[in-house]
């Protein structure tokens, strides 16, 4: 090998060991576009002086402060009820943030919990548990969802049972295949001959060990989430107006796309940089939690 290449070779390796580096390093747009989502969710009540629910016919459809007739009392304008877009757009973060933590918090625990459980014992109750899991995740959500309103109504919880009822079997899909792998290592065994009952290796050996995965996985469906109350929202099926949420926001805007651009735009732009900022930071998650990508 002559020195050009050894130097070309240590090179590529270079810049191979760089790039591995900042995949990893903390993806602080993101992490900031999440916190402010966060936070405008929980002030909202202090970060504006409006009402998202009073109508005012006198300013509908005012434009964004920075074109004719726009005006800094309200910076992203009015829809077409008169009520201030960043007013509605900020209480409807609050919406989506509950929908998704609820959302993640029944259908997560209940799908980790089946998961465990499949995973350990297998035989019947593994296929049992697998083949409801499959059902559950063919039936497409939005007709699922649309028939608990016809029958439960549309209401925030409503949305949640829709969700979680879907979500579960994504959590127990994954936990199940990483149990699959753990119950054959030998501190299960060495638990087993202790005298351990399944409950007890379930919670205190197998379950410390799929945290990691658990957490990323809740990391990543919170976009999910996030897509599908606003996809039942602009459908109808979501939480009934005049609540504001942003898939609503966005089917009161359809129609006035080509004179009121901004009323459909800004909220899309919300769930295109929240979904976004939540996938991107769950894959970083995921690839600062696996040792094997650690060791890059």
């Amino acid at each position: 090998m002559t020195t050009g290449e050894s130097v070309h070779r240590t090179s590529i390796f270079t810049w191979a060991k760089w790039l591995a580096q900042a995949h990893r390093r903390v993806p602080i747009i993101p992490i900031v576009i999440i916190s402010l989502l966060v936070l405008t969710a929980v002030l909202a009540d202090f970060l504006t002086p409006y009402s998202p629910v009073d109508i005012s016919l006198a300013n509908r459809l005012r434009p964004p402060f920075w074109e004719d007739r726009g005006s800094l009392a309200h910076p992203l304008g009015t829809d077409p009820m008169g009520r201030d877009l960043l007013t509605r757009m900020i209480y409807g973060a609050r919406v989506s943030l509950v929908v998704a933590i609820l959302g993640l918090l029944v259908g997560g625990g209940v799908g980790a919990g089946l998961g465990l459980i499949a995973g350990y014992y297998g035989g019947r109750i593994d296929a049992l548990v697998m083949r409801i899991a499959d059902t559950t995740m063919a039936f497409p959500i939005i007709l699922f969802a649309i028939l608990l309103v016809v029958a439960l109504g549309g209401n925030l919880a409503t949305v949640v049972i829709a969700v979680s009822l879907v979500l579960w079997a994504r959590f127990a899909r994954v936990i199940r295949g990483e149990v699959l792998s753990l119950r054959e290592r030998d501190f299960v065994a060495q638990a087993r001959i202790a005298g351990c009952s399944p409950a007890r290796i379930m919670l205190v050996h197998l379950f410390p060990n799929i945290v990691n995965t658990l957490v990323v996985l809740l990391s990543l469906q919170v976009g999910w989430v996030i897509i599908v109350e606003a996809s039942l929202s602009f459908l109808g099926a979501g939480v009934p107006p005049p609540t504001p949420t942003w898939g609503s926001m966005i089917a009161e805007g359809r129609d006035y796309i080509a004179t009121a651009w901004w009323v459909s735009f800004f909220p899309g732009l919300a769930i295109l940089a929240t979904v976004l900022s939540f996938n991107l930071f769950g894959d970083w998650l995921r690839d600062a939690l696996d040792p094997k990508l650690r060791q890059l």
